[in-house]
């Protein structure tokens, strides 16, 4: 489980689509007597994957053909930046909101703007992942937390401060860029609990 605050940017060092294996350089993750270790759950630009082998300077993970289809990453390329976040521990703060790491979707980017020193982002996805994104609602974008707005049947918009375009990857998004989209969980259990009723 993820907050939706990312920590770093890390870079992709080389991954292997058939195989699945992708080793990415980092820092902050990896320092101090919290960093990540070999099992742990990391968030990769909202995707939860396992480490599974550690250097000074970078960690592995697999990439199973699933997340593959379920996220841009079959385009992952060494020099790619992503953003990471490691696990909740019990007691941390969570500055966000609830994330699993389980994308379900991907969405387009097809409008940015300026709203003074925020950029207000638009994206484009399926309706299968829109009818779960509400107007003030939780939204994960690239595993970061944010709250949607104009949200409509084909879209939704989010406002990108000046602290988080800077501090993840959303700040270079260009129109028709991919992002890997996580809806809050919540109403898909109430979902499947009022139609499991109506049986």
């Amino acid at each position: 489980m993820f907050s939706g605050i990312v920590e770093e940017v890390g870079r992709i060092h080389s991954f292997a689509p058939s195989s699945g294996r992708l080793a990415i350089s980092a820092q902050r993750v990896l320092s101090g007597d919290d960093g990540l270790r070999i099992s742990d759950s990391v968030s990769v630009s909202g995707a939860c994957l396992t480490v599974t082998s550690l250097e000074a300077t970078r960690f592995h993970v697999d990439v199973t053909p699933e997340t593959q289809r379920a996220t841009w990453f079959s385009e992952l390329h060494p020099g790619a930046h992503i953003n990471l976040e490691r696990a909740l521990r019990f007691g941390a703060v969570v500055g966000g909101h609830l994330v699993q790491g389980h994308v379900e979707g991907l969405g387009n980017v097809t409008d940015i703007r300026y709203d003074g020193d925020a950029k207000l982002i638009t994206i484009q996805s399926d309706e299968t992942i829109l009818r779960y994104i509400v107007e003030k609602g939780f939204v994960a974008v690239e595993g970061v937390s944010l709250t949607a707005f104009d949200c409509y049947p084909e879209s939704f918009t989010f406002n990108l401060i000046p602290y988080t375009a800077i501090h993840t990857t959303l700040g270079v998004l260009k129109v028709g860029d991919t992002v890997n989209i996580e809806t809050d969980q919540t109403g898909k259990y109430i979902e499947r609990f009022v139609t499991s009723r109506e049986l």
